[in-house]
């Protein structure tokens, strides 16, 4: 009998894990016996993939670099990538922009609606603490993002798992391999390899679980939503960002299709283990040893591409979030700042939105924070602030998980143009967790 393949053993988790949300939503106490006995294994799925996720990049980006032999493919590499995706970015905000502009989704909504969501999400502890860390990062230098890429102390990087702090420093260490004899770099180069098919093991590994860890995910997504009438009256906003985002979807696989070479169906089945758990997780760093485990065995991309690639997309190629903005910010001046939509400020929206998305942390709700940014800088009153952020907070976290699927997904995409361009794009060698068990058992 054929093995069910695992993006339907997930989708089946998650399908149930909803249906299950839903059941528990309507018995007595069901919320708290997801919180208290199902949500648990969920949070230990993420913490065991967010466990590999640093060992991961610094073992591969240093094992990638060092196999280059030349520093300038390093430069070439990484010209390229930085490229193409500050052109998706782009692309995807323009796309945001059009929609939004188009369909309207803010205008003429009733002041009972706009009332009742302020009243109920305005002083919420969650849009507080939005603000808060906006505030925080708004107030530091212009060149802190560029300061907080060069660590001080690298093993306090890896243990607050800094992304961008922990990529400089493989970059140093693997360029330093370079630069040193052969026969005094090859025991550490080893070291790196072997820990690196390590770690990919250990991912095969936890995607065994993956099936029961989303089920747990999304029952708990279900039973946290407790205002269906305030979701509805929603539809249109949300139904503005799915639809970009599905735009985005379709220029990925366009790209693949143009520019690799590859079908664009067989790219979404080995790639949909990924993109399933980026919407069950909402996180893209937490997304990132599958993302390129699945990049490296299934869709055939050189180690020395995907792990320089995907660890810096993970930070800096926010294409759902940077799409998220612009309809995010446009809809909430058509409800309470029409005055504001003017073309000039829609400039400043693409040029803020794009630069957002690269300081954007690979976490939850990340992009309502660098919305506040978003938002101040086009002059928006600040005492609306709260108000706007209540506007959308009821449906921040579904259409946080959609965009992080787009996000997964574009850099999957761009590791694979970047691996073509490079002669880096061969042949998928996927490896099983249990293909050297009858060796050990």
């Amino acid at each position: 009998m054929k093995k069910l393949a695992l993006h339907w053993k997930i989708i089946i988790g998650m399908v149930l894990g909803i249906i299950f949300g839903f059941i528990m939503n309507s018995v007595g106490g069901g919320k708290n016996i997801v919180l208290d006995w199902i949500k648990p294994f969920g949070t230990i799925f993420i913490n065991l993939l967010r466990l590999i996720a640093v060992p991961l990049i610094l073992a591969s980006l240093i094992k990638g670099v060092s196999d280059l032999k030349d520093i300038s493919k390093i430069k070439t590499m990484g010209l390229r990538t930085i490229v193409i995706y500050i052109g998706t970015t782009l692309i995807a905000i323009v796309i945001g922009l059009s929609i939004v502009n188009i369909v309207g989704p803010g205008k003429g909504m009733s002041e009972d609606t706009i009332e009742k969501i302020k009243s109920k999400y305005e002083n919420d502890a969650g849009v507080v603490d939005k603000l808060t860390k906006a505030s925080a990062q708004k107030d530091a230098g212009p060149l802190q993002a560029l300061v907080d890429i060069f660590p001080k102390n690298i093993f306090k990087s890896l243990g607050d798992a800094k992304m961008l702090q922990i990529i400089f420093f493989a970059l140093f260490v693997g360029i330093c391999l370079l630069l040193i004899p052969e026969e005094k770099a090859k025991p550490l180069e080893l070291f790196f390899d072997s820990l690196n098919e390590v770690v990919m093991k250990m991912v095969d590994l936890i995607m065994l679980f993956a099936p029961y860890a989303v089920f747990a995910l999304m029952a708990n997504v279900i039973t946290a939503f407790d205002d269906t009438e305030i979701l509805l009256k929603l539809l249109n906003y949300g139904f503005c960002v799915v639809g970009g985002l599905a735009l985005m979807i379709v220029f990925y696989l366009i790209l693949i299709k143009v520019y690799t070479k590859k079908s664009p169906m067989w790219f979404l089945k080995n790639i949909s283990p990924a993109q399933l758990l980026a919407f069950s997780t909402s996180s893209s760093a937490a997304t990132l040893p599958v993302t390129m485990e699945r990049v490296e065995e299934h869709l055939g991309v050189d180690k020395e591409v995907s792990g320089f690639v995907l660890p810096v997309g993970a930070t800096v190629n926010m294409d759902g979030t940077s799409l998220y903005q612009g309809i995010a910010a446009v809809f909430i001046m058509q409800v309470i700042w029409p005055e504001g939509l003017t073309f000039t400020n829609q400039l400043v929206i693409i040029g803020t939105a794009l630069l957002a998305s690269i300081g954007s942390a690979a976490v939850p709700s990340a992009g309502m924070v660098m919305l506040v940014i978003v938002l101040e800088s086009i002059g928006f009153p600040s005492d609306l602030l709260p108000i706007g952020l209540a506007l959308i907070f009821a449906v921040d976290r579904p259409l946080d998980m959609c965009r992080t699927v787009v996000n997964v997904t574009g850099d999957a995409t761009v590791s694979m143009m970047v691996a073509k361009s490079l002669g880096k794009l061969g042949e998928p060698k996927p490896k099983n967790w249990d293909d050297n068990y009858e060796k050990v058992k």
